[in-house]
């Protein structure tokens, strides 16, 4: 399952996506965490130390020559070793499920996918390879962490994952560029939307007059974040543990339909409607 988080800036789609690469790899699944956000923070979300965050792969010009080359550039570089190459390990935000042998949990820091022209062209070439390979060519979870607002879906970088959530503060400026992002992917072909409406209030709702995804997820201000943030960027291991697995849970009832998320939820001891149940 390939799951991509966007939203504006500060709205806390990196928040998200840590916290769904923690909840599975706890339950025995292989996760990929990509950050492909300028601000590269999802390894520092992810419980990184900050002195073991590899270089973007943007700046790695010696993997760029290799691969694509100078002048006449290769468009198909072989790039399947690239990943586990490039990533560092992940550790966990908690103990696995009991029985449960955790999986492993990768980050691989790309680096946001720019334009088309000018010096950038090569390393685009090259983060789109690796992005395209993990999506289509691996079977494993794949959590890509889009860069802030809309431009990057206007070159379709995530137009072959399974699922998108956009994430939004409930403001009008926030839920405007949620619904542009919304509207541009299903323009790709993404229709497998999820709206995660984030510090929200129960009573919040957004205005009837934007398009944006018609399912959408609660996720109230968690005290115990606010408190921590600033002496840690992680957003792991909080006191409202329980209540970040049940969004967890949620949004991948909601998102996996009835292919993948059946077998990992009742694995995990998560029930599932009837409406999510494989025939």
């Amino acid at each position: 399952m390939k799951i991509a988080f966007a939203g504006k800036g500060g709205a806390g789609k990196t928040s998200m996506a840590a916290w769904l690469g923690d909840h599975l790899a706890r339950r025995g699944e292989s996760v990929w965490l990509v950050d492909a956000d300028t601000a590269l923070s999802l390894g520092q979300a992810s419980g990184l130390d900050p002195s073991a965050l590899p270089a973007p792969l943007a700046e790695r010009e010696d993997i760029i020559r290799s691969h694509i080359g100078q002048g006449y550039m290769s468009l198909n570089p072989d790039v399947s070793h690239l990943p586990e190459t490039l990533s560092v390990e992940l550790p966990l935000g908690g103990p696995a499920l009991p029985g449960v042998q955790p999986g492993q949990k990768r980050l691989l820091v790309m680096g946001a996918i720019g334009g088309e022209g000018g010096c950038a062209c090569a390393a685009n070439a090259l983060l789109k390879a690796v992005l395209a390979h993990l999506i289509l060519d691996r079977r494993e979870w794949v959590l890509v962490d889009m860069e802030a607002g809309v431009e990057h879906l206007g070159r379709g970088t995530v137009a072959d994952v399974d699922a998108l959530v956009v994430v939004s503060e409930p403001s009008l400026r926030a839920l405007s560029t949620a619904s542009e992002i919304s509207r541009l992917a299903r323009g790709l072909g993404l229709s497998r939307q999820m709206l995660a409406l984030n510090r929200c209030d129960a009573q919040e709702a957004p205005p009837a007059h934007l398009d944006l995804p018609k399912h959408m997820l609660r996720v109230p201000m968690l005290k115990g974040l606010k408190q921590r943030q600033l002496s840690t960027g992680s957003v792991l291991g909080l006191p409202e543990e329980a209540l970040v697995s049940a969004l967890c849970d949620e949004l991948l009832i909601c998102l996996c339909g009835h292919s993948n998320a059946p077998s990992l939820l009742q694995n995990a001891g998560v029930a599932v409607p009837a409406a999510h149940q494989s025939p």
